[in-house]
């Protein structure tokens, strides 16, 4: 049976990440990337659908040790991909992973200090078993085989075509079509200008409007910085200046929310018209930041909507036609192809079935810890990015820690590592300050914050930095043990 010291559970962003910290600080060790599709990318080899892009600047959502060199700062997927394959080829990661391998099960003993694995490799899912001293998720938050679609009535009864952004079809002809987008997200705001210049009409159908900013795709003050200094120079000035500015913005509306309430409907208005329904299709009912705020690059959106090639409807679905969707307002809506764009299904743990000691885990009974690991759970740390940042900040802060955290194993010649949650440490808050549907589905199974440091969830990259660059990573919190 194949063992390894490490074995990393995905080879998208955050995995190839997380392998280029492994290899640089734990030379010593032996690992592997299990990767369940055929290709690097995870999200970004995952979706096709038109206009897929960033939703963050590529200098923060980039890798620190290779620097994102394109003139966009918000990037198109093909543009991401090409770039998470050059990551991995240029630090020989690619030998590394095992494609078309998902891990199924994972079981701890603690006799042993070890995990065993059950993976299912190839098209036709061989089973095998591996083993390994620690686990380490990066598979990404949601489930990649299925997104989430809530139950429509008269869902079969449409006669066009019915697409999932998740199952996008390559050759999907949508000239001179009537489409409608149902959801009001990430992926509606970047589906409905990229298709608004081939269709007849396109619709963007939403139960309830989204807090939106236009922002340049490029930025005049960054090319300034590229053009006098070196790739890497200019890449880490360009990315702690986002990494601030971005923390400033966040926070400033979180402080002071109905004035950035205003200031954002405001934004709206400036592209749309004072004669535009704003009150009706972009006035949310919730405060700003309450869900992930949306970029429009370039205003693109507003754009479709202003030349008439694009509309929204704010209203509830009755039923699936033939012919399109009847609203509840009895408005009808008539389509070729409807797209919908509805959101995640949201999956910790990558889908793994745990057990620890023949225990099955439940993650809901346990706390977090440090946003990667969770109560009394060994040799296992899970990946989770930031959702007021980029996903990669947290994601490379977490690389950090954990290599740190296995040579400070070794030097203690111990085995396993866990964090054990005491008596003071009450599991009362949500693991995600998010009210998102895709959360909210889900919030029942998700692992809950402590009630003290460092057992809560800061969403902060500052904070987070200093505590894992330059501060001595021990407390009282975490054990080391050996295998019994």
């Amino acid at each position: 049976m194949t063992n390894y010291d490490v074995v990393i559970v995905g080879a998208g962003i955050s995995g190839i990440g997380a392998a280029y910290n492994i290899q640089k600080s734990c030379p010593e060790k032996s690992f592997a990337i299990f990767e369940g599709r055929k290709n690097i990318g995870g999200t970004w080899d995952l979706f096709k659908y038109p206009g897929i892009r960033s939703d963050s600047d590529m200098h923060t959502m980039g890798f620190r040790f290779k620097p994102w060199t394109d003139a966009k700062t918000i990037a198109d997927g093909p543009s991401i991909l090409e770039y998470l394959n050059e990551a991995a080829d240029e630090n020989n990661l690619r030998e590394k992973i095992q494609f078309e391998t998902k891990v199924k099960t994972a079981q701890w003993d603690s006799s042993s200090a070890t995990w065993r694995l059950g993976i299912e490799k190839g098209e036709q899912g061989q089973l095998e078993d591996v083993t390994c001293k620690i686990l380490y998720l990066c598979g990404g938050y949601y489930n990649y085989d299925q997104g989430y679609l809530p139950e429509f009535k008269g869902y079969d009864e449409f006669e066009g075509q019915l697409i999932h952004p998740q199952q996008w079809p390559e050759d999907l002809n949508y000239e001179n079509k009537k489409v409608i987008v149902i959801g009001s997200g990430a992926t509606a705001v970047t589906i409905v200008p990229a298709m608004a210049d081939k269709v007849s009409k396109i619709t963007m159908l939403q139960r309830s409007p989204t807090y939106y900013m236009a922002a340049p795709d490029q930025r005049p003050f960054d090319g300034l910085i590229k053009k006098f200094t070196s790739d890497k120079l200019g890449y880490f000035l360009i990315r702690w200046k986002n990494i601030l500015l971005g923390r400033f913005f966040v926070s400033q509306i979180k402080n002071k929310p109905e004035k950035w309430k205003n200031m954002l409907i405001d934004g709206v208005k400036q592209h749309l018209g004072e004669d535009y329904d704003i009150e009706t299709h972009f006035t949310p009912k919730y405060q700003p930041w309450d869900q992930r705020l949306c970029f429009v690059p370039n205003g693109d959106m507003f754009e479709a909507i202003k030349n008439g090639k694009a509309e929204v409807v704010t209203d509830t679905i009755d039923r699936f036609m033939k012919d399109g969707i009847l609203l509840n307002s009895g408005y009808k809506i008539e389509a070729d192809i409807i797209v919908t764009a509805t959101g995640l299904n949201m999956q910790l743990l990558n889908g793994i079935d745990i057990t620890i000691d023949n225990q099955k885990l439940d993650i809901s009974e346990r706390i977090q810890y440090k946003t990667m690991m969770f109560s009394e759970v060994p040799n296992l740390i899970a990946t989770f990015g930031y959702t007021t940042a980029s996903w990669t900040l947290g994601a490379d802060l977490t690389s950090e820690y954990a290599c740190k955290l296995i040579n400070l194993m070794d030097s203690k010649e111990m085995d396993y590592f866990y964090p054990e949650a005491g008596p003071d440490v009450v599991g009362n808050g949500d693991f995600l300050d998010l009210n998102s549907g895709y959360i909210q589905r889900v919030a029942h199974q998700l692992p809950k914050q402590g009630s003290r440091d460092p057992w809560i969830n800061t969403q902060n990259y500052l904070k987070d930095l200093f505590q894992v660059r330059f501060k001595s990573i021990e407390d009282s919190d975490l054990k080391f043990k050996k295998a019994s």
